[in-house]
């Protein structure tokens, strides 16, 4: 479908499609997209209302088992409250006869069908049971402190196997389930769940006069009390109210372990001693939320309830659950939609086909007018559609397209022509234009240059004139000083030394200054040499530099061509690059030279060379000062630079038809790309 759409699309806004299949496009469009569009709305609709019809079905029962959960709770409750506020209990408790009181225990106990009913005393101690003669402290239970402050009471509450133990063995006993390995379930090192859970109730017992005489205590236990559960499985899920196949379920859990359930293992096996999925103990126990989806109970997928138990402490300690097989349901929504489907594709394949023929007939004396564009398209200006046999539009479309063909036949010819010249004189004008603009920043360059040149070239002389003379006599003066002090002149020898230095520098600069104005002047021997060797030669003079600052060198090799450039100033240009590159890595890091050759054609001719890449892992130069780097006394050094070097090794590059041109990234290093000819 997704195809479909996209070939629709393209065949709608760019006009690739022929009549015929637009025509049939407009038919089939409201059957193959409308129909599908609208199946998918109504299987969505369906399938949300469908679950949310079976959600709110196990939500209603789930209701229900609530309520008989709740009415058994306060049913045991009432018995009790009745039964402390009978005249025989009250008599039997003032003869202070405990035997007779223990019987009278013991026959309510069955009538009331509880699993124990003790007597308190007004401390909470146990005074007399029905079934243990033990001496047991129940005053830490709320119920029984409720009860002692005068109120009557019933809630959950989860007794130990130590607590059921003593009450009754049997209790215990009955509480005792070993646990099944459960697929979905939460890890466990438990091997058995022998806590139970209990409908605890009490109530205060008063005398005649209002005095609290004690309180009386009761509960069931609902571990493996089947009754129960299955008496909430017959009030929720009835004969019949549910389809032939599925089966309703009801269960009790002490956290996630069954204890009281009408899930069969299997066979007639109750899947006691079962767990619910971890991702239902999460959402219900952890949470603290009702759960209202389906869930994986045992061994099969049902639509499932579950709401968390609390205890009279108000912690989480169990779920309550019912909920029915959700096959049969799944079974009918499958075949409802199967038919839907079916039902939707005769519809379509009848609209289809309806549509089919209508369009026949509207594309039919189209396919003539079709053909003859084709040909035409393909070259074959002279095919015509011809007279069809029709009156109606199409008709006279055909005519009229006949007739446009024969004046745009003509007219094609004509701007053919004047097309043609056209694209000729404007290559001519084009590759004029180039060739001008070529030259004018040619020319521009050049004379910027010379400019510059001719500038400094003047300041230069003067400068170097009134330089020279001065440095000249400081010189002299300073050797006729040391000769003159002879020994004496030891104490002062490092101001002498520096003295020494700083005219030497004087004069290189006076030197470099004329080199920059006057290249012409200093230009040496031309040979023919390996850039390599150069490279090697250079890398030998800077070595102290580069073990100074711990800088690794890598020295690539590639360069097979020699190139006519004199050694002394190519080794200057390599020093110089090389020398920034050095101070530019303060920190340490890895200078790169590579050499490679270089081939360009110009149609028959053709040109080769070497470019030296010197590359550094530095500091970088900013962005704005990328572009000035050539410019003669520009410098980033903020002590001992001249702003000369640069513009030295431009000219000197430049001599010899070569450049020199830069790449730099601020934080990320720099490269110099020197390119020569061979």
């Amino acid at each position: 479908m997704r195809r479909f759409l996209q070939w629709w699309l393209r065949l709608r806004f760019f006009g690739n499609a022929s009549v015929r299949t637009k025509l049939l496009l407009v038919a089939l469009v409201p059957f193959l997209t409308v129909l599908p569009i609208l199946f998918f709305l109504i299987f969505y609709w369906g399938v949300g209302y469908y679950d949310r019809l079976l959600t709110f079905k196990v939500s209603s029962d789930l209701a229900v088992a609530h309520e008989y959960f709740q009415h058994v709770r306060d049913r045991v409750g009432q018995d009790i409250s009745s039964l402390g506020n009978s005249h025989p209990l009250v008599t039997t408790i003032e003869e202070n006869n405990n035997a007779a009181l223990q019987q009278f225990l013991a026959e309510r106990q069955v009538a009331l069908g509880l699993d124990f009913l003790n007597f308190l005393d007004t401390q909470g101690n146990l005074r007399v049971s029905a079934v243990t003669p033990k001496t047991i402290d129940n005053a830490h239970w709320p119920v029984v402190q409720s009860a002692l402050q005068g109120n009557a009471g019933n809630d959950i509450d989860i007794y130990s196997e130590k607590q059921l133990r003593e009450l009754d063995e049997h209790l215990a006993q009955q509480a005792h389930l070993e646990l099944v390995d459960t697929p979905n379930a939460a890890p466990t090192d438990k091997k058995a769940e022998t806590s139970g859970m209990v409908i605890h109730a009490a109530t205060p017992i008063y005398d005649a006069d209002g005095r609290l005489l004690g309180v009386l205590e009761g509960g069931m236990l609902l571990n493996q009390n089947l009754p129960f559960v299955d008496t909430i499985n017959s009030l929720v899920y009835a004969d019949g109210s549910l389809p032939e196949g599925s089966a309703g379920t009801a269960t009790l859990f002490i956290d996630d372990v069954r204890i009281a359930t009408n899930v069969r293992l299997f066979g007639n096996r109750r899947a006691l001693g079962t767990r619910a999925s971890q991702v239902v103990r999460n959402h219900v126990l952890e949470d603290g939320r009702t759960w209202l989806d389906s869930a994986f109970v045992v061994h099969d997928w049902y639509i499932s309830a579950y709401e968390p138990i609390t205890d009279s402490f108000g912690r989480r300690v169990g779920m309550l659950y019912v909920g029915y097989l959700e096959e049969p349901f799944r079974k009918a929504k499958e075949t409802a939609f199967v038919l839907l489907a079916a039902l939707f594709t005769v519809i379509g394949i009848g609209g289809v086909y309806f549509s089919l023929r209508v369009a026949r007939d509207i594309y039919s004396p189209l396919s003539a007018m079709n053909r003859t564009m084709t040909a035409v398209e393909q070259g074959d200006m002279d095919a015509r559609t011809g007279n069809l046999q029709t009156l109606d539009e199409l008709g006279n479309l055909s005519r009229h397209l006949d007739e446009l063909l024969d004046t745009v036949q003509a007219q094609n010819h004509e701007l053919k022509t004047w097309g043609e010249q056209l694209d000729r004189k404007v290559v001519e004008r084009t590759i004029e234009l180039q060739q001008t603009n070529k030259l004018l920043v040619q020319a521009q360059q050049q004379l910027v240059l010379a400019e510059k040149l001719a500038a400094i070239g003047e300041i230069t002389a003067g400068v170097a004139h009134e330089i020279n003379n001065p440095v000249a006599v400081l010189q002299g003066n300073l050797d006729v000083l040391r000769d003159a002090l002879g020994t004496a002149a030891k104490p002062v020898q490092g101001e002498l030394q520096l003295m020494d230095q700083q005219i030497y520098r004087i004069n290189t600069i006076v030197t470099k200054l004329l080199q920059f104005a006057s290249p012409g002047e200093f230009a040496g021997y031309v040979e023919t040499i390996s850039v390599d060797e150069v490279v090697t030669d250079s890398l030998v003079l800077v070595r102290h530099l580069l073990n100074q600052s711990n800088i690794r060198v890598e020295h690539i090799k590639g360069a097979t061509l020699a190139v006519p450039i004199n050694r002394g100033e190519l080794q200057q240009v390599l020093i110089n690059l090389c020398t920034n590159a050095i101070h530019a890595m303060k920190d340490g890091g890895c200078l790169t030279i590579a050499t490679a050759d270089w081939h360009e054609r110009d149609g028959a001719n053709g040109t080769s060379g070497v470019t030296i890449r010197v590359a550094d892992t530095g500091v970088g130069i900013k962005k704005e000062d990328v572009g000035r780097v050539f410019d003669a006394f520009f410098t980033t050094k903020r002590q001992g630079g001249t702003g000369l070097g640069l513009s030295i090794s431009y000219t000197l590059v430049a001599r010899y038809g070569g450049t020199i041109t830069v790449k730099s990234d601020e934080g990320a290093g720099t490269e110099f790309t020197v390119r020569l000819l061979a």
